[in-house]
């Protein structure tokens, strides 16, 4: 007769996904998937900290958060500056206490032939969407390892794992956005820190609009996607709250793609 495991533990399904009480940082969040991730978290339980370049561009993002009965935190802040980040980072603590969660989702896109990319372009997306993650990431990398504990989850892209024309700088730092989320997850894990990457398919937002006017163009991808829609912002909560979460404990220096099966069909 087989016998019983008495090692295995009782999974709390419901608890390994409760969120109740933890603070988190999202990252360009007046708009589109920040918006709706920081929405998310506070639904999950969480009070949030949302930041753009203007802090009254957050007035109806931080309206959502408190319509949930949590709290909101706006705070202007360009990632690109890392004097910025840390006070940001330090307001957050004063205000709301030592952040578990930390969403780097500020980025910009521009879709140029590589030959007339100028230095302007190249520092302005890769700053932002490279340099302005890890920055934001080391300050409250901080705060997490001193208490042994937090999640930090990368908004990386289809273009951190494929090559896309067109967006030479967009890629790059997203790859190298990437390659960011591996090695500080190697790193900071044994500090009781997990950092992994989610990476959206195609989701119509206020940066992507320009794609999406082009018949043409939604035809084409959607050829290619086997879900045969575009995604809902929607469709990018649950990642982040796994990832957020306890159910996440043994996960780290992972991407979750996001993108309706797009990546395992190429």
């Amino acid at each position: 007769m087989t016998q019983p495991d008495t090692a295995r533990p009782t999974v709390d399904a419901a608890g390994m996904f409760d969120l109740g009480g933890r603070i988190a940082v999202v990252t360009g969040a007046s708009r589109g998937i920040g918006a709706a991730l920081a929405i998310g978290l506070a639904n999950a339980g969480c009070d949030v900290a949302i930041t753009a370049r203007s802090a009254t561009d957050l007035d109806a993002t931080a309206e959502a958060i408190r319509a949930k009965g949590r709290s909101a935190l706006p705070i202007a802040m360009d990632v690109r500056d890392s004097g910025a980040i840390a006070s940001a980072v330090a307001k957050v603590v004063a205000a709301l206490g030592a952040p578990d969660i930390l969403i780097n989702n500020a980025g910009v896109e521009d879709v140029r032939a590589s030959t007339e990319v100028d230095d302007e372009l190249w520092d302005r997306i890769v700053d932002t969407n490279l340099r302005g993650a890890f920055f934001c990431a080391r300050e409250v990398g901080r705060v997490m390892l001193a208490r042994q504990r937090g999640s930090i989850i990368n908004m990386c892209s289809l273009a951190s794992g494929i090559g896309i024309p067109t967006a030479t700088p967009y890629g790059a730092s997203k790859t190298g956005l990437l390659g960011v989320t591996r090695a500080l997850s190697t790193e900071w894990l044994p500090g009781g820190v997990r950092v992994n990457a989610i990476a959206p398919g195609y989701f119509r937002t206020a940066m992507t609009e320009g794609f999406y006017r082009n018949p043409d163009w939604q035809a084409s991808m959607l050829a290619k996607i086997p879900a045969h829609r575009f995604g809902n912002l929607e469709d990018l909560i649950g990642s982040a709250i796994f990832l957020a979460s306890d159910a996440s404990l043994y996960v780290s220096g992972q991407v979750i793609y996001v993108d309706g099966g797009y990546m395992a069909s190429v």
